[in-house]
């Protein structure tokens, strides 16, 4: 009986400590957000398109639907240049879909990594506007989604 009991009381807290660490991870996703992007993307991820700063807005997402999105997400400047360890990162991008990408996500979509960072942050293109441009003009032939 106290066997069970002390079983029990052992995956109770075990249950806890996970939900717990989840709710950090998301908190600390969520202060990186404020400190690293939404000086430029504003706390609802609108951004300033008339200054050049994209909307992320349920938009974002849809750089996942089209090769190399993926990465380009990990390697633009804002991202790459943050002092975020690739776990950080991978927890910020991932915080970063689902409370601003929302709806553009796809239904396919698989959280980043601290392993998928460290390997995009690894082979950063040369021309990060450029690859954007490609980007989104493959979106745009495939009718996937509007990115500005």
């Amino acid at each position: 009986m106290r066997f069970a009991f002390v079983t029990r009381s052992l995956l109770l807290l075990a249950g806890l400590s996970g939900l717990l660490s989840g709710e950090a991870m998301a908190d600390a996703a969520k202060k990186n957000y404020r400190l690293y992007c939404m000086g430029c993307h504003q706390a609802d991820g609108s951004g300033s398109p008339e200054n050049g700063i994209p909307s992320m807005r349920d938009e974002v997402g849809h750089f996942l639907r089209v090769p190399e999105g993926r990465a380009y997400l990990s390697q633009v400047p804002g991202t790459l240049n943050t002092p975020l360890g690739d776990g950080e990162t991978a927890e910020l991008l991932n915080w970063v879909m689902v409370n601003i990408g929302r709806n553009s996500i796809p239904a396919d979509f698989k959280p980043y990594t601290a392993e998928d960072v460290k390997a995009y942050r690894a082979s950063v293109p040369q021309d990060i506007p450029g690859m954007r441009v490609r980007l989104v003009k493959q979106l745009e032939v495939n009718q996937v989604g509007v990115v500005r």
